[in-house]
């Protein structure tokens, strides 16, 4: 099929000759259809979402059935009209947006907005021509469950975010907001940061022992297990010291020797939050920059002599489902590449958790013939670094096994009972390829030095006895790898929202990373606590994984959309009405500093406007004396981590810099607002001229073009920015 010209697919009975519209989400995809579409098709961009609930206003009659007011998206205006005059010399009109339910929302808003009569729906997992083709040969109705299932989930975040954020403005502080799922989110944040905070560390001592055989010289290292045949704890210096006399009178010889193959799988291929998960680790991205990287490697990106070319699939996904023909080409690839021995005898399949939906296949390439060496000079270095990983992460997923020999030793030392294991690689297998990113307490046996061989009641030399004070840890905080990991096993959000959720807890300001380490602020402490006092079944984990699996219901047509809000609303507006009566009143109160107003003799204390902290006169109202604070700004520099600082021209104006100038050089004339770049990771700000905003939120980067309206300070606006992170995006 891949070898046909276009002429001679399109003249398939189901496709007429005549010009058709193909609607795609983004630009990008038009490009790269283009390539390998012919003149028969014009194809155009919608950009995304052309309508949407209004801003400022709830835009759903709860008394009318939950019924939504949709409009159309006014920065779509000129999109809807380009749409519009293409329809005009289209015969058939192909919604090609992305295949999930958030896509399929987008292809019935388009058949609402642009009043398309019979429109086809295609979709593909990857955008090659192969898939392309086929989908055009098979176009099918706009599925209503999965539009049901997005209206559901858009509507149930509309209503937290716009009843309960106006709440906490009132009793917290303007500019504070909930959501479904990023309030639980934080709320795992804070639990497992109280847990720290509350953790006492218990001290405890390891006793290891240097050993060699006595015919050669072959140490290795064994570790106190047991006494007398019960487990040993060691629990202070003077129990260990102790120990350590008796061992140094005793004789150590060897109890029992074993040896053993072990296998080691290969992972499965890529899925959204496993993705997320390895890049994080591996290759220090945010969620964020994982998926936003992603989505240019799925919609094309130009490549030498091919144009422009889809490179993975479809990067949404919770399915380790992969296409025969993909497995048997990445089969003939390892073939010819590692030879036979590294190839299983059949093709390796991979189940996916419960409740994950098939709809999708693994993130893979779309070709592995496109090694990431032979695309490293027409890809930038985060879409190299990210395609490498995909590709390696799919090729390992279709090998043979690595296979260890491991061996396990008992020594015994009188009463005292040592252990040593060892391993050492005997077949490659997939780690010729790949070896998956662990977390630093991941480890297993075969990953220790090998052992020598060793026979039963072989007596052994002693080098050295290591007494060794440890404290116990408390558990780790989250960081965006495990997070996202502890989100997918509660079963809170959706692959396709991890990425949104964590962007949204930084932006509100509820929590920070500090050394890659999501820790809580007081606002978030303050905010969770409020929720989970009056909104418990909001705030509860079970509750909305509950809520998730429910609204794959109505996608699977087993639910209707309707009564599903109908159940949430009833006990939610209860609630909401009992917590504006009974919520305290909970306003932070500015921080007083021993700094003294030059104009009216009161402390100033420490206050946080738009752009940042800044000191402000105790008098306020009456005194409105303000005083910058030209320190730090939490905003770490993009280029050699330092802190960001606000700093002063030689004319007076304000920017910003790295604090380890001149060895750093890092400036940019932006108002910083503390938020990251989705794309580059680079700081953003606001444009500003004499003391005024642009109005536009752009990259510190000057490589990067990223930017975005800026909100402004009103409470409609204050509304407009309470974000539904639950939409899939």
């Amino acid at each position: 099929m891949g070898s046909d010209s276009p002429s001679e697919i399109w003249s398939h009975e189901s496709i007429k000759m005549a010009k058709s519209l193909i609607i795609v989400e983004s630009p990008a995809k038009t490009k790269t259809l283009k390539n390998f579409l012919g003149n028969e098709f014009e194809i155009e961009a919608s950009m995304g979402h052309v309508r949407d609930l209004p801003k400022s206003v709830l835009g759903v009659s709860i008394e009318e059935g939950f019924k939504p007011s949709y409009s159309n998206i006014p920065e779509r205006r000129k999109v809807i009209t380009k749409l519009r005059e293409a329809m005009k010399s289209a015969d058939t009109v192909y919604l090609a947006s992305d295949p999930d339910r958030e896509g399929e929302a987008i292809a019935w808003h388009l058949v609402q907005a642009l009043k398309i009569p019979n429109p086809r729906r295609i979709q593909f997992n990857e955008i090659t021509r192969t898939a392309v083709q086929n989908a055009l040969r098979s176009p099918r109705n706009l599925d209503m469950d999965l539009v049901n299932a997005q209206q559901a989930r858009r509507i149930l975040d509309r209503l937290v975010g716009y009843k309960l954020s106006p709440l906490l403005w009132s009793k917290v502080k303007k500019g504070t907001s909930a959501g479904r799922v990023q309030s639980v989110a934080v709320r795992l944040i804070c639990e497992r940061e109280r847990a720290v905070r509350a953790f006492v560390p218990a001290e405890y001592w390891t006793i290891a022992a240097d050993l060699t055989p006595k015919a050669d010289q072959s140490p290795f290292e064994a570790l106190l297990q047991k006494y007398a045949d019960k487990k040993i704890e060691i629990t202070n210096q003077q129990q260990a010291d102790g120990i350590v006399g008796e061992l140094r009178t005793a004789d150590f010889r060897v109890a029992a020797y074993k040896e053993s193959n072990r296998k080691r799988n290969p992972p499965p291929p890529f899925i959204t939050s496993t993705l997320q998960q390895e890049a994080a680790r591996a290759l220090g991205f945010s969620n964020k920059m994982t998926m936003s990287v992603a989505q240019e490697l799925y919609e094309g990106v130009p490549i030498d002599k091919e144009g422009e070319v889809g490179l993975i699939t479809y990067m949404r996904t919770d399915s380790t489902r992969v296409a025969a023909e993909a497995q048997e080409q990445a089969r003939r690839y390892i073939a010819e590449r590692f030879g036979p021995d590294y190839l299983p005898s059949t093709p390796r399949q991979y189940k996916s958790r419960k409740g994950a939906q098939d709809a999708h296949e693994a993130i893979r390439p779309t070709s592995v013939e496109r090694t990431p060496d032979s695309l490293a000079s027409s890809l930038k270095p985060p879409q190299l670094k990210l395609y490498r990983l995909i590709w390696q992460r799919f090729l390992a997923s279709q090998m043979e096994a690595a296979v260890y020999d491991v061996a396990t030793a008992e020594i015994e030392a009188g009463k005292y009972r040592f252990r040593a294991t060892g391993s050492r690689v005997r077949f490659q297998g997939y780690l010729r390829v790949y070896e998956e990113t662990k977390e630093s307490a991941e480890t297993d046996d075969t990953e220790r030095p090998p052992l020598p061989i060793l026979t039963p009641g072989q007596e052994l030399n002693v080098i050295a006895l290591r007494p060794e004070q440890h404290f116990t840890e408390p558990p780790p905080r989250y960081n965006q790898a495990t997070l996202v990991k502890a989100l997918e096993e509660l079963g809170i959000g959706r692959p396709s929202t991890y990425a949104a959720i964590i962007s949204t807890i930084q932006d509100r300001g509820y929590v920070e990373l500090d050394d890659r380490k999501f820790i809580p602020t007081e606002l978030g402490f303050t905010v969770t606590d409020l929720l989970v006092k009056h909104f418990p079944d909001i705030l509860a984990v079970e509750f909305t994984a509950g809520m998730e699996n429910q609204l794959d219901e109505v996608e699977e047509g087993k639910e209707d959309w309707v009564t599903l809000l109908h159940d949430f609303y009833g006990p939610f507006e209860a609630s909401l009405r009992d917590a504006k009566e009974k919520m305290e009143v909970v306003k932070p109160k500015p921080v007083e500093t021993d700094e003294i107003c030059p104009k009216c003799g009161r402390k100033m204390v420490l206050r946080e406007g738009r752009y940042g902290k800044f000191l402000g006169c105790s008098g306020f109202p009456e005194c409105k004396h303000v005083v910058p604070i030209n320190e730090g700004l939490n905003i770490k520099c993009p280029k050699c981590g330092g802190e960001i600082v606000q700093k002063r021209s030689r004319k007076g104006m304000v920017f910003f810099g790295c604090s380890n100038y001149p060895s750093c050089d890092f400036t940019t004339w932006l108002r910083l607002n503390g938020r990251s770049c989705p794309v580059c990771g680079y700081p953003l700000g606001e444009q500003s001229f004499r003391g005024r905003t642009s109005g536009r939120v752009k990259c510190s980067n000057p490589e990067c073009d990223y930017s975005e309206k800026a909100a402004s300070n009103t409470e409609k606006t204050q509304l407009d920015s309470v974000e539904e992170v639950g939409v899939e995006s």
